[in-house]
Order: C-alpha cells, then structure tokens, then sequence
C-alpha cells in the first residue's frame, strides 16, 4: 500500500492550519483597516475606495526625476513635511524608528520635502535630529503635494501595494507608538 500520497496531504494539512505557510491576504478592506486602528492611529481617515495618486515627477536629493510608481509592490507610508515645520520635525524621530522596525521589501516610510526645501536645509535638519534612514524625495513645485490635496503639513499618507491611497492622517503622531506598529502589522498580515 502506498501511504507517501495520504501521508504528503496530513502533513500540508498540518502546516496549513497553523500557519506554516503563510499566504499573503491582500490589503485589508476598509473596514478592517478602521477596526485596526487605536491610541492616536483614530485620526487615520480611512478611504472608502484607493484613491488613485498623482502620476508626476518630483526629484530625489541628487536632483534626479522620480516618481511613486517606483514604490508600487510595497505598502508606503508617504509623510509630506517641510524643514521649517516644528511638528514635522517632532514627529520625524518616530517615523525613522518605523522604517527601522518594520522596513522591508513589502513595507516603506519615504518622506517628500515640499516646498521651499533646500538640499543643505535638509542634509542640516537630518543631521540635527540624528535621523540617517528615511528616503527622501523633494516637491518643490509642490506638483504632487497640490494635486493629492495636501493642504497641511505634516500629512502622512499610506499607500497599498498598488500604489493607491487608503488612508491619510493631518498633523504629526507617533508612527513608532506600539498602536502604530500594530496597525502597520496588520497591513502586512503580521
């Protein structure tokens, strides 16, 4: 009798069920997203439908054209700041501490400048805060920040793996706060 056949689905069974193998599920729905959300993260407005993003091109710090798409295939968490921003700058520490914990090659901060942002004004402010991992993308036409209606600063946004909006906080928080965490845990699937 041959046991290799019943004996290769017990043990797939097995591993199934108690997550052996984990299988990605997707972006949550809106709904759990907002039951995620706690402490400080309430603020998060979470979108009923992705909303899609600008599709313009703003500059990395070397002065070269980039885009958001480059992003897509990974959740994001976009923050729009400013040098001159005082709670830009009290928040910044916490979203370093984020990309720290939890970036990978299916998660992301990346922050976009926007504004009148010089290169030195912003290579000075990283260095003040002793903050050296967060990528950084400049907008100072203010093309992208104007057409995602960014109309206060900081605002943070937080992108799907598609490259679409699904939630946009206004104001600074805690990104690395242990309610933070679990929200951007329970994006992952974590």
């Amino acid at each position: 009798m041959n046991l290799a056949k019943p004996l290769l689905s017990a043990v797939l069974y097995v591993a199934l069920s108690v997550g052996a193998i984990p299988v990605h599920a997707g972006t949550p729905s809106p709904t759990e997203l907002r039951n995620m959300r706690a402490g400080e993260m309430r603020k998060l407005a979470v979108h009923k439908q992705p909303a899609d993003m600008p599709r313009v091109k703003i500059e990395d710090m070397q002065g070269n054209a980039r885009t958001l798409d480059e992003f897509k295939g990974r959740y994001v968490v976009l923050n729009f700041w400013a040098t001159w921003c005082a709670p830009c700058r009290a928040e910044m520490p916490s979203l370093a501490a984020l990309q720290e914990q939890m970036g990978s090659d299916r998660f992301q901060v990346l922050l976009v400048a926007v504004g009148h942002n010089p290169k030195p004004a912003i290579t000075r402010f990283f260095k003040e805060i002793k903050v050296t991992n967060l990528t950084t993308l400049r907008d100072p036409g203010q093309r992208l920040s104007g057409q995602a209606a960014v109309f206060g600063l900081p605002t943070t946004v937080i992108l799907d793996p598609d490259g679409k909006e699904i939630a946009r906080m206004v104001g600074d928080a805690n990104w690395s706060s242990p309610e933070a965490l679990s929200l951007i845990k329970g994006l992952l699937g974590e």
